[in-house]
């Protein structure tokens, strides 16, 4: 198998693409939907609160779910159809949601759109079918640079279409899927030939039973844990960020919206530009290592920061975190065959909807105990302290399995 070039080279740049607007119109909606809840609630903003974070809930159990039956459809059919049509799907949610008339619509929208937005399992089987094992951890680094580039441009732009009608940032995010899937229709082949394409199973597309492939090979498992740990670890941002820096340094949501802009800019940089050089001169198994280490003592730093400046000492540190995901998929989709690629997307999609479910409740909850009268001492970081433990204890599971 040979690199992608010509055609496959515009494929790859399309599957870049639809990850980048698939993350792009999720982040526009971040800065509008508790305010869109909020409106529904009369403007209580602690009802509305409990109302967002179920359905936050709901969007991490709908993506458990319904991963492994789309990476079990793409096995079966092909990921271009797949592809196409939970793009196509994903733009017809958002319209629900600019149109929602009330909270049960619109938990019906974020409902399906944890399903269609599933697809991202699809997209990295999609290059895992176009390269050699060893070209993969540099095209998985370029998936995590459009993660970059969409969290930081869509709640920018978000918060910018927001501030004049809460609702159209949903109609945006529209554009921007049924766009994508329409330019799909034209210019993306098939990467599955028929010949390595797997039947359809419902035992395969089981969220529970699709775990099975992971135990088929112990460093697989071991693999997973890995990947469990680390996206367990990566919730705390999404989830305790605000609430420890507002707390403990007193920032605004100028100075917030900057940092987490930096955090993200530093992943993508190392990303797009390190991880290729990388692999190929220490390998996955060390480039892995190292990036698990430096999630781990960038994590410890912001835990342990008295004022801002050291706080953001640890921002450069954390961005080599970056190169843990692309080196672990790599490693992960070289222990499997090219007609089950699909089918181990979804389950680490599962695996990562987990965390995605047992993190905000995690986090909070730590650090709602260590700054209250019930905690023995004062320790507002407490939720970094426990990402960081995570961290570290997948590094430790990683120098073993990842041989």
């Amino acid at each position: 198998m040979t690199p992608p070039t010509g055609p496959r080279r515009s494929a790859v740049a399309f599957i870049f693409v639809t990850v980048l607007l698939d993350m792009m119109a999720l982040g526009l909606v971040i800065p509008v939907l508790p305010r869109l809840v909020m409106g529904f609630e009369g403007g209580d903003a602690q009802a509305a609160a409990e109302i967002y974070g179920v359905m936050v809930t709901l969007w991490a159990f709908m993506q458990f779910l319904f991963s492994p039956l789309i990476g079990a459809l793409s096995d079966r059919f092909g990921r271009r159809p797949v592809v196409l049509v939970s793009n196509f799907g994903l733009g017809l949610d958002y319209i629900l949601m600019a149109l929602a008339p009330s909270l049960a619509w619109l938990f019906v929208g974020r409902a399906l759109s944890g399903i269609t937005s599933a697809n991202i399992s699809t997209a990295h089987a999609y290059i895992a079918d176009l390269t050699p094992p060893e070209k993969r951890a540099g095209l998985f680094g370029y998936l995590g640079v459009a993660f970059g580039i969409g969290f930081i441009l869509g709640p920018a732009l978000g918060g910018i279409l927001g501030a004049e009608d809460p609702r159209l940032p949903f109609w945006f995010a529209s554009g921007l899927s049924l766009a994508n899937a329409c330019y799909g229709f034209f210019v993306l082949p098939e990467s599955l030939p028929a010949e390595r394409r797997a039947p359809f199973r419902w035992a395969r597309a089981n969220p529970l039973s699709s775990f099975g492939m992971l135990r088929t090979h112990a460093h697989l498992l071991g693999l997973s844990a890995v990947l469990f740990l680390q996206s367990l670890a990566h919730i705390v941002l999404p989830s305790a960020f605000v609430l420890y820096v507002s707390y403990r340094y007193g920032w605004d949501e100028r100075t917030i919206g900057f940092t987490l802009a930096a955090v993200g800019l530093g992943a993508m940089i190392v990303q797009g530009t390190l991880i290729k050089p990388a692999v190929a001169r220490f390998g996955e198994r060390r480039t892995l290592l190292a990036g698990l280490g430096a999630g781990s003592l960038g994590f410890l730093i912001y835990a342990l920061a008295p004022v801002p400046m050291l706080f953001w000492m640890g921002v450069p540190i954390m961005a080599f975190w970056g190169m843990a995901s692309p080196a672990l998929q790599s490693l992960m989709t070289g222990k499997v065959a090219p007609n089950e690629q699909g089918r181990l997307q979804g389950s680490n999609a599962s695996l990562m909807g987990v965390g995605s479910m047992l993190g905000p409740i995690l986090f909070t909850q730590a650090f709602a105990y260590f700054i209250g009268p019930a905690s023995p001492f004062a320790l507002p970081g407490a939720p970094f302290l426990l990402a960081a433990a995570l961290l570290a204890t997948a590094g430790a599971i990683a120098y073993r399995h990842a041989r």
